[in-house]
């Protein structure tokens, strides 16, 4: 399994649903340097595995309280990912954005917060596909992409614009 054309997409089941969220403001954008879990050590947006009867929205928010000690509101729904890896692990992404939160961005035991203006974004940073679908965000555009990765290198990837709803 090392391209799109390998995996049954219809029939695929994420091991994990999870969320990330961008906080777009004034310019910059709110990413974290992730301490803990899948992505150590690379830079993000916070985020994080959706619980058992929790949508993917309410999951958005508590991961952003936890992470960062800030509460996200009107967030904007901008796409999905699925995340295929060749060892098995799977993962169900929903990516919002917004421009509104309460209290202070503030480093936790998962994350570091960092501001970045949005034209020095640190891909080299990041995971291969963020330069690929952050831009999307950014500009407001909806996405469904469908990825594989081999630990941290990607190996084939489809992603379509201006998709559906949530």
């Amino acid at each position: 399994m090392k391209r799109l054309a390998d995996i049954d997409w219809d029939r695929w089941q994420a091991k994990d649903p999870a969320t990330l969220v961008f906080v777009i403001r004034d310019g910059k954008i709110l990413l974290i340097n992730k301490k803990t879990g899948l992505g150590k050590g690379k830079v993000n947006g916070p985020g994080g595995k959706v619980e058992q009867g929790e949508s993917p929205r309410d999951c958005a928010i508590r991961e952003c309280q936890e992470e960062l000690g800030i509460t996200v509101s009107n967030l904007q729904y901008c796409g999905q990912h699925r995340f295929q890896f060749v060892d098995g692990y799977s993962i169900h992404v929903w990516v919002y954005r917004t421009a509104d939160f309460e209290g202070v961005p503030t480093e936790s035991a998962e994350a570091k917060p960092l501001w970045c203006p949005l034209d020095e974004i640190p891909y080299e940073q990041m995971w291969e596909d963020d330069r690929i679908w952050l831009p999307l965000v950014i500009g407001g555009e909806q996405f469904q992409g469908c990825w594989v990765f081999d630990g941290d290198s990607m190996l084939d990837y489809e992603l379509l614009t201006n998709t559906g709803v949530e």
